[in-house]
């Protein structure tokens, strides 16, 4: 069975959490991570990873990203 994957739907996580130190990405809690969402296209996760990111302006150690999943499921 081949599993084929539909070219305009690039599916997007968006997370983030409270890192170690601000000279590396290590999570000081893995298991607290904040799980946003996943996101159909780039834009969409792109507005939730700004909204997030901006919420937690006064914390320097909180960094939310963007995981391009469609990279990562395309062989």
């Amino acid at each position: 069975m081949t599993t084929t994957i539909d070219s305009a739907q690039k599916l997007h996580l968006v997370f983030g959490g409270e890192l170690e130190s601000l000279d590396g990405i290590r999570f000081a809690d893995v298991k607290g991570l904040d799980i946003v969402g996943i996101f159909p296209d780039f834009a969409s996760a792109q507005i939730a990873w700004r909204a997030k990111a901006q919420s937690t302006v006064d914390n320097a150690l909180t960094r939310y990203f963007i995981v391009h999943l469609h990279r990562l499921l395309e062989p």
